[in-house]
């Protein structure tokens, strides 16, 4: 039997959030992309390699060797918010967001940061400097973000977890439907 033709890889490096933390897997927002790319062979491949409790230092440490593996065409990058719950200094989890974003585009691969915001708990300084950090990166190597990955998730406690970090099976589906739109248009860019 032949191997599948597939029209690119889309490469999810990600932390819990991204990783289905708490449900089945095929229930998280990636196999939900998974499904809504696929519904025929032929089409996009997604890969998660998203892991819970993954910091930016992992991921930068995972990235070069899931570029080499499966050559994504479109890396979508959701981590940073386990840095912040633990207080790391924003310029190492910058330095390592843009060490992933380099490592991405120097292998031709679009980009897609996925932002985060922390509980007020952290301080107002640190915390509108963290939430600051994915904009100024997103502006600085111009590529395709989202400011807050869970907004409107995160503010409807039926569609949060009882630790009320992790989003419930419930919101997978809003997940999806705020990445898509960027997703599609990166496709779209790639077609042309």
């Amino acid at each position: 039997m032949a191997a599948p033709s597939y029209a690119g890889t889309i490469l999810v490096l990600g932390d819990s959030l991204s990783a289905a933390f708490g449900m089945a897997p095929e229930r998280g927002w990636v196999h939900l992309l998974r499904k809504q790319l696929n519904p025929t062979a032929g089409q996009h491949r997604v890969i998660n390699a998203s892991i819970s409790g993954e910091t930016t230092a992992g991921g930068a440490a995972r990235l070069s060797r899931l570029l080499e593996r499966h050559r994504p065409t479109v890396v979508i990058i959701e981590l940073g918010g386990n840095d912040g719950l633990r207080g790391v200094a924003l310029r190492d989890s910058r330095a390592q967001l843009e060490f992933m974003i380099d490592l991405a585009l120097t292998q031709n691969a679009d980009v897609l940061l996925l932002g985060m915001r922390l509980p007020p708990n952290y301080g107002p300084t640190y915390t509108s400097r963290f939430e600051a950090m994915y904009s100024s990166l997103a502006k600085e190597y111009a590529i395709r973000h989202i400011p807050f990955f869970l907004d409107g998730v995160a503010q409807t406690p039926s569609l949060m977890q009882i630790d009320r970090i992790h989003p419930t099976a419930d919101a997978q589906p809003l997940l999806l439907e705020k990445v898509w739109p960027e997703i599609n248009a990166l496709l779209q860019e790639e077609m042309r």
